[in-house]
């Protein structure tokens, strides 16, 4: 019994220095655990506030500028754009520009002296149920009386919600899971193409060749693209099929930015496999970038509930800009000419963890 304790704790030592060793794995134990304390603890909040409103004050009296700066002395929303009409605040909707838009019409003192009718509209992107649900406090804001006299009870602001008005999850979960399944898979099929031909032993034949770096970081991903690609479709035809959700937008624009996406996606795979050197560690720095990307992106927690530098963090990772855009052309219905600001920063994300990518490899074959 001695004998066979004496050998599993000669096991356990040999497996502790090899783990001492390995720098990535021991930084693994330490940076995850690390790093999910404090997303969930500081990044991540229910409680959304200074969600991004417009206003469009058509009467434009003391008690319709009193009602807007009741709004935001409530923290919920922050005016951001003001608008002279519905149409306008619409479009600011449909672009993600603004969250939240009040309606204020002419007749609004007339509204709050009859009663009757709701004097003021609310209108909310309701594609994500928390933002829809934060909105709801500005349901009961107190309305001023146009007069001294005593007037009647009035109505509470008409809420409006568009593009998920059932709130359904589906809706606003299918768009985004386009996003972090890509992340995944992309991510992790480029970062083993390049370890596993080093384990295999075939890294120093392709040196042999006339292939150039550039040329053999292109040929890796060409084939992943038409896999990100189909993947894409498959999640539209089950999602369309099973769970109802819409595609208000051209078909041709949600291919369009997915394509985008997938590219600038596989890139970080890339990063990866210049880094790691062996599969294992390409799967545990696949697991660390993508850890981060889906608590910060908005995919399951809003963006505009999180800290300023957390923010400032997500800005950094594709799949940020990739939830805007295809919530933007899937549920608002918006062209990708609305939503281009988005566009950019995965092109800039390409190209450099390209050149890192290249940069790098160029250093190993020295």
């Amino acid at each position: 019994m001695s004998g066979s304790l004496g050998r599993i704790l000669a096991i356990a030592r040999k497996e502790i220095r090899q783990l001492l060793r390995d720098r990535l794995t021991f930084g693994m134990v330490i940076g995850v655990p690390l790093m999910q304390l404090l997303l969930f603890g500081y990044a991540i909040n229910q409680d959304v506030r200074h969600l991004r409103a417009a206003v469009a004050d058509q009467a434009g009296t003391g008690c319709s500028r009193q009602l807007v700066a009741d709004a935001e002395a409530s923290q919920v929303v922050d005016v951001v754009a003001r608008a002279n009409t519905a149409e306008e605040l619409e479009v600011l909707l449909r672009r993600g520009a603004v969250l939240v838009a009040i309606l204020i019409p002419p007749d609004f003192e007339r509204r709050l002296m009859e009663g009757k009718r709701p004097p003021a509209q609310l209108m909310v992107d309701g594609s994500d149920p928390i933002i829809l649900q934060s909105s709801r406090g500005l349901l009961d804001l107190p309305l001023c009386s146009p007069r001294a006299a005593p007037r009647p009870r009035t109505a509470s602001l008409e809420l409006r919600a568009y593009y998920n008005p059932g709130r359904r999850s589906p809706v606003q979960i299918v768009p985004g899971l386009i996003g972090v399944i890509l992340t995944m898979t992309m991510t992790l099929f480029t970062a083993v193409a390049i370890v596993r031909e080093r384990e295999r032993g075939n890294l120093e034949f392709l040196i042999t060749t006339p292939v150039r770096t550039p040329e053999l970081m292109a040929g890796k991903i060409l084939p992943y693209v038409g896999i990100g690609m189909l993947q894409v479709s498959v999640i539209l035809t089950v999602g369309s099929a099973l769970f109802r959700v819409p595609i208000q937008g051209s078909l041709l624009d949600v291919y369009a930015v997915g394509l985008v996406f997938v590219i600038a996606t596989l890139t970080l795979g890339l990063v990866i496999s210049t880094v790691a050197r062996t599969q294992f560690q390409a799967f545990q720095l696949t697991f660390f970038t993508f850890l981060p990307q889906i608590l910060l992106s908005g995919f399951m927690f809003p963006f505009d509930g999180m800290p300023r530098a957390a923010r400032a963090l997500a800005e950094l990772f594709p799949l940020t800009h990739f939830v805007r855009l295809i919530r933007g052309v899937m549920l608002r219905g918006a062209g990708i000419g609305e939503v281009s600001r988005d566009v950019w920063p995965l092109a800039l994300f390409f190209a450099v963890m390209l050149t890192i990518a290249v940069t790098r490899f160029r250093k190993r074959l020295d």
